[in-house]
């Protein structure tokens, strides 16, 4: 239950604050890009199975791997990209906080 609230908090709580912090004038559209991060978690229908409650994404599927985890912290620098990279940033947020609890 507590891994639940974290993870899936971490996925909308945490876009919402930065959005609502930092992106005052624009937060809706700020909020709904950072939210679509969780996008990457289209890798997840490589494996099999498909969902495994005792796997952890990071460093298993391909989206979630070092090297994409260190593109989505570069997506962060330039200000075209910044949403989409924070969103992503996000994601891996969330799924390392799902992993310390396994």
């Amino acid at each position: 239950m507590l891994q639940s609230i974290v993870h899936y908090g971490c996925h909308f709580l945490l876009p919402l604050g930065i959005a609502l912090l930092f992106f005052k004038s624009n937060w809706k559209y700020a909020f709904l890009v950072m939210v679509a991060g969780i996008l990457i978690d289209i890798d997840h229908l490589l494996a099999t199975p498909i969902f495994d409650p005792n796997r952890c994404s990071i460093g298993f599927h391909p989206l979630h791997s070092s090297f994409a985890i260190l593109f989505y912290v570069f997506l962060c620098i330039p200000k075209k990209s910044r949403l989409v990279g924070l969103g992503l940033v996000i994601h891996i947020i969330a799924d390392v906080a799902d992993c310390s609890f396994m």
